[in-house]
């Protein structure tokens, strides 16, 4: 299934983050997993860490991950909430970060009224309309 623009939708990082969510989501510090497809074809994953401070979402612990891993380039991520929630849009301090870090970043998205129950892919840049950029992240 590919999104009205076109972009596909990375089935395989749906089902790993929610193999992740599944396997190690744990009371209430760890409630969704994010899982990203790098340039490189590898699957990275992390679990969020809620923390009452503003703990790092699983978006931002898998940008770690990646990097940890000498993987700086991200194509595709997605995020699964825990208890059957199911994939859920990435908040606005990490629609910012993403865009800020992966401009070219595509983002699965649960199904809409449109997309018949299918899950769906749109650029970062579409979740964050005139969105703040950097000068060193400028096009």
């Amino acid at each position: 299934m590919t999104a009205d623009d076109g972009v596909p939708v990375d089935h395989a990082l749906v089902r790993a983050a929610e193999e992740a969510v599944a396997a190690y989501a744990h009371g209430d510090d760890h409630t969704v997993a994010a899982a990203a497809r790098t340039a490189d074809g590898r699957i990275v994953t992390g679990l969020n860490v809620y923390h009452f401070t503003g703990g790092p979402c699983a978006e931002l612990v898998v940008m770690g991950a990646a990097a940890a891993q000498g993987a700086y380039g991200l194509r595709q991520i997605v995020a699964v909430a825990d208890e059957g929630r199911g994939v859920i849009p990435p908040c606005g301090r990490c629609r910012q970060v993403l865009l800020d870090y992966y401009p070219d970043l595509t983002v699965v998205l649960g199904p809409d009224s449109g997309s018949g129950g299918a899950h769906r892919a749109l650029p970062v840049r579409a979740l964050l309309p005139a969105a703040y950029v950097t000068a060193e992240h400028e096009d």
